[in-house]
């Protein structure tokens, strides 16, 4: 049976949360590879409401190992609440359904402090970060400063760690016109969440190759989405990680022969949040509408989403990125009522054609979309549990979409509800 690794496809809020929940009950481990607390998840179960945005989304169903790979920045005084909070829900978060990498980074207070006071300063520059401290983490993890999950199992590593980052990040400080960090109060945060958060605490590498040689499911769960990777997204308006399929082995520690499926999670449309371009961003009445169809404002932050028709060539270009093999087409009810669809098959940049969107940012700012119509559909296809339940407009419509990337539907979405879902190829099968 397949090991599966699902990614967003597009700028993240693709529905990532359902198709890996739907997923999950099929996969033995889930394990989160990337990202940090500023991913955001929503699952509908059984009425049943979950917002997640550091656990795994496998950690709501029993029976499962969830984990929290080393490619993931974790803080951990956000992952002890959201483990209070949905315990409260009756969820039970255990360390026997949940394992933490021991060489994961640690977001700390002053991470996030950094990340705000940098935004702020931005101007007219922001990249419309989330605040959270993301970055910052990434940025100590690469200058061998970070503090780590096993570093708080041992006191003199601890301080030293601690000493280390503050170095650099009081320095930093200090040009930004912040306070020192109190070291002191820092360290007795630390000591107190040590014993919390070490019971989770784990060689993971070790224990997904020891699940994998007695053939588990294994599920890589990706967060945010291609476009925002650090190095093919739209950078600088980009996440702190790699986004793509590749990152699962690195971020759980894996080797690449380990991931026997990628499944790209692809909106019916096109969203984004935050700052940088997007090429068929909408402006006008059907723009707003799919905004209030779509319930399109961000999990973490509240923010209003941006939204524009769907663009073939980003999709077709994220899915030869991670080597997918099937997309899973989320919110195609949302198109529901439109006289006229638009899907974007090249851009036109002062003339010259692109199939594919350039890495300049000055020719991504200038790219204007090429668009075929298509004849929208009057019948509603939320809920549509099989193709014989669509109209015909909505099967042509997916069928183009399928031409354009390069890639089939392997799932079809049609509401917020795990069992409203058209399976085409089951990717734990291959």
């Amino acid at each position: 049976m397949a090991n599966v690794v699902v990614v967003g496809a597009q700028w993240g809020d693709e529905g990532k949360g359902k198709i890996v929940d739907w997923l999950s009950e099929r996969a033995d481990v889930i394990a989160r590879f990337q990202g940090g607390h500023n991913a955001g998840h929503t699952l509908v179960i059984g009425g049943k409401t979950y917002k997640l945005n550091a656990l795994p989304s496998g950690v709501v169903r029993g029976g499962k190992l969830s984990v929290i790979g080393n490619g993931v920045v974790l803080d951990p005084w956000h992952l002890l609440k959201e483990i209070a909070s949905i315990r409260e829900q009756g969820v039970n978060v255990t360390p026997e359904n949940l394992m933490v990498a021991e060489n994961t980074p640690l977001i700390m207070p002053f991470h996030g402090e950094l990340d705000r006071a940098r935004e702020a300063q931005a101007s007219g520059n922001k990249i419309g970060t989330t605040g959270r401290g993301i970055g910052p983490a990434y940025e100590d993890k690469v200058g061998r400063r970070v503090i780590r999950v096993a570093d708080l199992a041992d006191e003199e590593t601890l301080v030293a760690r601690v000493d280390r980052a503050l170095v650099h990040h009081n320095a930093l400080r200090a040009g930004l016109g912040l306070e020192p960090v109190d070291r002191e109060a820092l360290l007795s945060e630390l000591r107190k969440i040590a014993p919390e958060i070490l019971k989770f605490a784990q060689p993971v590498w070790k224990v997904l190759d020891e699940q994998r040689r007695a053939g588990k499911r294994i599920l890589f769960e990706g967060a945010q989405g291609s476009l925002l990777d650090i190095d093919f997204g739209t950078y600088p308006f980009v996440t702190s990680s790699n986004v793509i399929a590749g990152q699962a082995a690195t971020g759980t520690g894996l080797g690449p022969n380990a991931v026997d499926y990628a499944l790209g999670i692809v909106k019916a449309y096109t969203t984004r949040v935050g700052a940088g371009p997007f090429p068929t961003e909408l402006f006008d009445a059907d723009g707003e509408k799919l905004g209030e169809r779509g319930r399109e404002f961000g999990v973490v932050t509240g923010r209003k989403r941006r939204c524009g028709w769907f663009d073939a060539v980003l999709v077709r270009q994220t899915c030869a990125l991670s080597g997918m093999k099937g997309i899973a087409l989320t919110k195609l009810d949302v198109l529901d009522g439109f006289e006229t669809i638009k899907i974007c098959t090249g851009y036109d940049v002062d003339g010259t054609h692109y199939d594919y969107l350039p890495i300049q940012s000055a020719l991504q700012a200038r790219a204007k979309p090429i668009y075929e119509e298509f004849e929208g559909w009057n019948t509603s296809t939320y809920g549509a549990r099989s193709w014989n339940d669509l109209p015909a407009a909505a099967v042509k419509y997916v069928r183009r979409i399928e031409e354009l990337i390069q890639c089939p539907v392997a799932m079809l979405s049609t509401s917020p509800e795990r069992d409203d879902t058209i399976l085409v190829t089951d990717p734990f099968v291959g």
